[in-house]
């Protein structure tokens, strides 16, 4: 079997939760269900404001004996971790930036794998992401010192493209509070648990679900020409108000795959366009997973 494409993740960083409560807390914090927690699955989370956007996009994994780490995109690390420790109070957990002691990297081509599931392999850990229709994706998160993962490198805009392609967006500086997580469809992808108890932001989520339609979901789409993440789309028919938002992107052959947050009534018809309802018009392409149905 050839060996995956991998890129070291240089813009990830790790947080370390540690301490006899630090299950409980991320249960408290975050959108997914840390107290059932295994050796064998990682999971996908949200921590969000009071109103419910989102501040940061995470996955953690068990790492040791009460101690649980998690990974996101480093421009939205420090703030989320300064904010988790306001919260931490008596709670037996000690936050810290482990990202020093860890390298991140992105894996394309890996055997097909329910997303979420853990493998260890020595002290790495792989975590199985949502696949794009043609490839199984993964991260590896190992020491910092060890040897880089065998296999042909890629470059940065192969793996964002990857990450679009495969229908998934992490909130980065230029979306911090940008969105609801079913905006991002979060809750397809595995990252909203609505069974579990509070955490900040729940009651804004829970009835973003229960009551009404969502109304705005990520698409995936092409486009001629660069875009970046947090630049604003326009539809044809309303130059006035944009339509989304781009939440993340990356070139392949030329052309730009992207992940943008739409206003769903905007795909009825006329044409989505970048930066402008005279900008590059973007062209869309299919979920590669479905979408829980609307009431």
């Amino acid at each position: 079997m050839t060996a995956p494409t991998s890129l070291r993740l240089a813009d990830w960083g790790v947080i370390r939760a540690q301490g006899a409560d630090a299950a409980r807390f991320l249960h408290g914090q975050l959108t997914q269900d840390f107290l059932l927690l295994d050796r064998d699955h990682a999971r996908l989370a949200g921590f969000c404001s009071p109103k419910g956007r989102l501040l940061a996009t995470l996955v953690g994994w068990q790492h040791g004996d009460d101690e649980i780490l998690l990974a996101l995109p480093a421009e939205t690390l420090a703030a989320a971790l300064k904010r988790l420790s306001l919260f931490v109070l008596r709670a037996k957990c000690r936050l810290t930036d482990a990202s020093a002691a860890f390298a991140v990297h992105g894996l394309l081509g890996t055997p097909a794998a329910e997303a979420w599931t853990l493998a260890r392999d020595g002290d790495a850990v792989l975590i199985a992401l949502p696949a794009t229709p043609d490839a199984g994706r993964a991260l590896r998160i190992q020491p910092a010192d060890a040897p880089v993962p065998a296999g042909a490198a890629m470059t940065p805009d192969d793996w964002a493209a990857a990450e679009a392609e495969a229908g998934m967006a992490w909130v980065r500086g230029a979306t911090i509070e940008a969105f609801v997580p079913q905006m991002i469809n979060f809750e397809a992808l595995g990252g909203v648990n609505f069974k579990k108890g509070c955490y900040p932001g729940q009651e804004v989520v829970a009835r973003s679900q229960y009551r009404g339609t969502i109304k705005r979901r990520l698409q995936v789409f092409e486009a001629d020409g660069a875009a970046s993440v947090g630049q604003e789309v326009f539809h044809s028919a309303d130059p006035e108000q944009p339509a989304g938002v781009v939440a993340g992107c990356g070139m392949r052959g030329g052309r730009t795959v992207l992940a943008a947050e739409i206003k769903l009534a905007a795909l009825d018809g006329g044409s989505l366009h970048l930066g402008s309802a005279g900008g590059p018009a973007l062209r869309p392409r299919a979920l590669p997973y479905d979408l829980p149905p609307q009431d």
